[in-house]
């Protein structure tokens, strides 16, 4: 760890009020310890360490004696321990502050700190609360070579899509068979010659599949029929450090849609649309922002245009070095978000609606740079793809 990452953990503990950031692991079960610590998953961690950064001051390192080089890398005085009563005789100097640690009620996305490691912190003393706020504006939030790095996925995202639904256009004009299989191959083969990165290969769902938000296949999947809807999202970064994107868009293999789907599908982008330009609007006037009032809004839009048993996610996630990211994410149902939108801050938002025989997302990415929202990539969806 750099002075600076240091310094910025500092900075992060005071602006959330705190007086230390409390680090832990075993096995490697805290995903977030170790990368925001730089700690490699093949090191060897099969004891439990500590690692306390206060608001001001030098860290401490509580490691055990066979493991004792593990933070070596890290800044701070290092102690050792033996046995289970040198661990918590050790932690006594801690206690009596406020100290974020990785748990919340309403995000087990960041919940790593389990109750029994938990309990020996506060038996030492220690006060422990939520580190989301510390999380989020350490790890969480975009600074401008992030955003570039974005932006430069979103670009070509954006690209893989116009080309993907050129395929598409071919089969339908050439009565040619194609399936889901096909066109997700297409995809991750520019993914491979841009030397982009993903954790999972896109969603390519066509008929009653898209109406599964998280539908997947095997093999060659469903051939398109004639008429029906074809959902793709798509996500990617460039480079293991990169910044993802995260894309949908949604067309008919065919000329014409149903009047159900083109209704939905223009309720649809009127929602986005309404809920971002109600974040520009909240930004522009000074008022703080969250992801849950976000979520609200979406959801309240929806349900006065009928849609309310056709909702099955939230509005929006947050995106940084991981897809579903550190920061915000636009939720007040599934896993209520009351973080707010930070400077940085990056998300996508993404209504949808889901039917028995279809179901449409649309999905643009929002970053916020010099406290205004900005959308990323070129041109968002705002009509049906057709062939």
């Amino acid at each position: 760890m750099s002075p600076e990452e240091l310094q910025t953990i500092q900075e992060a503990i005071r602006t959330e009020g705190l007086e230390g950031w409390i680090f832990s692991n075993f096995h490697h079960r805290d995903r977030i310890s170790d990368a925001i610590l730089h700690i490699m998953p093949e090191t060897t961690n099969s004891r439990l360490w500590v690692y306390a950064v206060p608001a001001q001051g030098k860290p401490v390192k509580l490691v055990h004696a066979i493991e004792a080089g593990l933070l070596e890398e890290l800044p701070g005085s290092t102690q050792i321990y033996l046995n289970r009563d040198d661990f918590i005789t050790a932690l006594y100097p801690l206690g009596h502050k406020c100290w974020g640690a990785h748990f919340s009620e309403t995000l087990p996305a960041i919940s790593y700190l389990d109750a029994g490691t938990a309990g020996l912190f506060e038996k030492a003393g220690m006060k422990l609360v939520s580190a989301a706020g510390l999380i989020q504006r350490f790890k969480g939030v975009l600074d401008t070579q992030g955003i570039q790095a974005h932006e430069q996925v979103a670009r070509a995202l954006y690209d893989i899509v116009v080309m993907a639904w050129e395929e598409v256009q071919d089969a339908y004009t050439h009565h040619r068979t194609i399936t889901e299989g096909e066109l997700r191959s297409i995809m991750l083969e520019v993914f491979h010659r841009q030397k982009l990165i993903t954790d999972h290969p896109p969603l390519v769902a066509t008929g009653v599949h898209s109406g599964n938000p998280h539908y997947d296949f095997s093999g060659s999947g469903a051939p398109l029929q004639v008429g029906d809807v074809v959902q793709f999202d798509l996500w990617a970064k460039e480079g293991p450090k990169g910044i993802y994107a995260d894309i949908s868009w949604v067309g008919i293999f065919g000329i014409f849609a149903r009047e159900a789907v083109k209704r939905a599908f223009t309720d649809l982008v009127e929602v986005r649309e309404t809920v971002y330009r109600f974040i520009v609007a909240e930004l522009a006037a000074g008022r703080p922002v969250s992801g849950a009032m976000v979520d609200t809004k979406a959801r309240d839009l929806l349900t006065g245009l009928g849609y309310q048993g056709a909702i099955k996610h939230r509005t929006g996630h947050g995106i940084d070095t991981e897809c579903h990211g550190s920061g915000v994410n636009m939720d007040s149902v599934e896993f209520p978000d009351s973080r707010l939108i930070l400077e940085g801050s990056c998300f996508s938002l993404e209504p949808g609606i889901y039917f028995s025989d279809f179901g449409l997302r649309t999905e643009i990415n929002v970053y916020i740079m010099q406290g205004k929202p900005r959308i990323s990539g070129r041109d968002r969806q705002f009509t049906l793809l057709t062939c």
